[in-house]
């Protein structure tokens, strides 16, 4: 990457204790030593290190986005089809088995678009996104605890969603920027 210059010599990891721990999460002390000898101690959620997928799907020059619940906001959001890729699972295939789960579609044409790390300051989750196209009827049980609202955006109005200043997801705004590229192209 012509951007990042990688010529720092990376800091020592001195030690790594658990400060907090959750049914779901961990957070992590890390104390550094950088190469100029200063020590600071880092916190940040475990590195599980468990990738996740984010799938936009096209049907008749349509988005299908979905809204649910998130708790971090306390509102119901606008977003797009995403989850956990399982063990021994390709990001293709959970993006597929999402598409199944979450809007009871599954894709013949999935294209990957690009991976994108969420606060890679204190974590590190790495999310596959993808364009799914030639859509057909194909439905599985997902988790979620509620049905999932469908909302279907023209894709000629991303523009007007992207500056909805009522939504905000960083993730799901980089996605639809990254879509109007692919659709530029």
């Amino acid at each position: 990457m012509k951007f990042l210059h990688t010529k720092q010599q990376p800091p020592e990891i001195l030690a790594v204790r658990t400060a907090a721990k959750t049914a779901i999460f961990e957070v992590q002390q890390v104390d550094l030593r950088f190469s100029n000898g200063q020590e600071r101690t880092f916190e940040r959620l475990t590195p599980a290190r468990k990738p996740a997928v984010m799938v936009l799907p096209i049907e008749n020059d349509e988005l299908i986005m979905i809204q649910e619940y998130a708790v971090g906001s306390e509102r119901y959001e606008l977003g797009c089809v995403k989850g956990l890729i399982d063990v021994g699972e390709s990001p293709l295939h959970a993006a597929n088995r999402e598409l199944q789960e979450e809007i009871g579609m599954g894709a013949r044409d999935v294209v990957p678009l690009r991976v994108l790390y969420s606060s890679p300051s204190h974590m590190f989750s790495p999310m596959y996104v993808f364009v799914a196209r030639d859509l057909y009827s194909s439905k599985l049980m997902g988790d979620e605890p509620e049905p999932l609202l469908q909302v279907r955006v023209p894709i000629n109005q991303l523009d007007d969603l992207i500056n909805d200043s009522n939504f905000g997801d960083a993730r799901v705004l980089s996605a639809l920027m990254l879509l109007q590229r692919f659709q530029a192209v």
